[in-house]
C-alpha cells in the first residue's frame, strides 16, 4: 500500500486528507479526537510499534472539516445539519475503509474517535479485528460529573465560580477563564505539554468542536450532551482494548465498568498520562497497544 499521503474523494464530493505510515500485514486505522482536531499525536505511532517490535502499518485521516481535509461552510444549516451528525462521521470511518482498501484490520480511535470506534464496532464488527477504544466513555453523564470533580480538585474555590459564572453567561471567550482552562488542559488533556504538536494558530476546527462539544473539555453544551452507548456495548464482538491515562478527564469507573460489559475486553491504564497519554508517555501507552494487537494475531487474547 502507498506510503505517505494521499487524498481521497468521497462520494459526497469533498476530499479527505490520508496519511500511511509503516510496513507490514498488520493494518492499523488511527481515528482522531475533538471532533474537529485532527491526525497529529497519530503519526509516530508507526515507528513506535516498531520499537516495540510490531511492524504495523498505520493509516490516519482527518475527518471532514478538519484541518487537513475540506472544511465545508457549516455556517449553511443545510450543509450543518447533514454533516454534523454521529451519522455522518460513523459512515465516514466505513467509506474511507473502503476506499483505503482495509480489511480485517484495527481501529483506534481517541477521545471522539473513541465514541467512534464504539460505533463502527457494534455496526460494522465483521471487518475487524481487534478496536482500541482511548480515553473515551460510553456515558456522558459519568465524564461530567467526573470532569466537574475534577475542576474542583485542581483549582481555588473562587476560580471554580469564576468559570461557571462565564459559563452561565456564555462568555467564553473571557480572558481569565481560558488561563483557567489553560491550567486544566496542562493538568489533564496535555501533560507533557508537547512542542511537537504546537501551532502558531489553533488547528482546531471550531464548528465541528462546538457543534459537539462546546468551548473546552471541561464543559459540554453541544450534540455530546446526549451521548449514552452503553445499552450498545454487547454488540462489540472483537476483542477490544480499552486505554486510559490515570490523570485525566475521563472517569476510570466508567471504563471499569465498560470492560466488564465489553463481551471480550481488556483495560490497561497509562500512569502520568493525561487525556493525551499516548504521548505524555508513549512508551507504557505503546507497549499495551502492541501487546494487545500481538495477543490478538497469536490468538491468545484474553481479558
Amino acid at each position: 500500500m502507498k506510503q505517505g499521503t494521499t487524498i481521497i474523494t468521497l462520494d459526497n464530493g469533498y476530499h479527505l486528507w490520508t496519511n500511511t505510515q509503516g510496513e507490514g500485514d498488520i493494518h492499523l486505522l488511527a481515528l482522531h479526537g475533538g471532533p474537529g482536531g485532527n491526525h497529529e499525536y497519530w503519526e509516530d505511532t508507526a515507528q513506535q510499534l516498531k520499537a516495540q517490535g510490531l511492524n504495523v502499518q498505520v493509516h490516519m485521516y482527518d475527518q471532514l472539516g478538519s484541518w487537513y481535509s475540506d472544511q465545508p461552510d457549516y455556517s449553511d444549516p443545510k450543509i450543518a445539519d447533514k454533516y454534523l451528525t454521529y451519522d455522518y462521521f460513523l459512515d465516514e470511518v466505513e467509506e474511507v475503509r473502503q476506499k483505503l482498501g482495509l480489511d480485517h484490520f484495527y481501529l483506534i480511535g481517541q477521545s471522539w474517535g473513541g465514541a467512534l470506534v464504539q460505533m463502527y464496532a457494534a455496526k460494522y464488527g465483521q471487518h475487524l479485528k481487534g478496536a482500541i477504544i482511548s480515553s473515551m466513555v460510553d456515558n456522558i453523564d459519568e465524564y461530567v460529573k467526573h470532569v466537574n470533580q475534577v475542576r474542583e480538585e485542581a483549582l481555588p474555590a473562587d476560580a471554580v465560580a469564576y468559570m461557571k459564572k462565564q459559563e452561565a453567561a456564555n462568555n467564553y471567550d473571557d480572558p481569565q477563564y481560558q488561563k483557567y482552562v489553560d491550567v486544566l488542559n496542562a493538568g489533564y488533556v496535555d501533560r507533557k505539554q508537547p512542542a511537537a504538536i504546537s501551532h502558531l494558530i489553533s488547528t482546531m476546527s471550531r464548528p465541528v468542536y462546538g457543534a459537539f462539544q462546546g468551548d473546552n473539555e471541561f464543559v459540554i453544551t453541544g450534540k455530546l450532551k446526549e451521548w449514552q452507548f452503553e445499552s450498545h456495548l454487547k454488540e462489540i464482538k472483537v476483542p477490544t482494548l480499552l486505554t486510559f491515562g490515570e490523570h485525566e478527564t475521563m472517569p476510570l469507573t466508567t471504563a471499569k465498568r465498560m470492560a466488564k460489559e465489553i463481551p471480550h475486553a481488556r483495560l490497561v491504564t497509562t500512569p502520568e498520562g493525561g487525556h493525551h497519554h499516548m504521548i505524555d508517555n508513549a512508551p507504557v501507552y505503546y507497549d499495551h497497544l502492541a501487546t494487545f494487537i500481538r495477543d490478538v494475531e497469536n490468538d491468545n487474547f484474553n481479558a
